[in-house]
């Protein structure tokens, strides 16, 4: 039996600076994630891991 290892990038909800408005997203995103109700930019993409630049609420797993 193979063990199959977990994943290192988890999924995000988090919470807008401006409107205060709460949606999930990717913690390794590929492109400019923005808020959906206002247009703020939340996340960033970086090398490995994501710019996350709105307030983390909770890691789904």
């Amino acid at each position: 039996m193979a063990l199959i290892p977990k994943p290192r990038s988890r999924f995000l909800k988090v919470q807008c600076p401006d409107c205060s408005s709460t949606q999930t997203i990717f913690g390794c995103p590929a492109t400019d994630v923005v808020c959906i109700t206002c247009g703020k930019v939340l996340a960033k993409p970086r090398a490995s891991k994501g710019l996350i630049k709105a307030k983390i609420l909770g890691v789904l797993e």
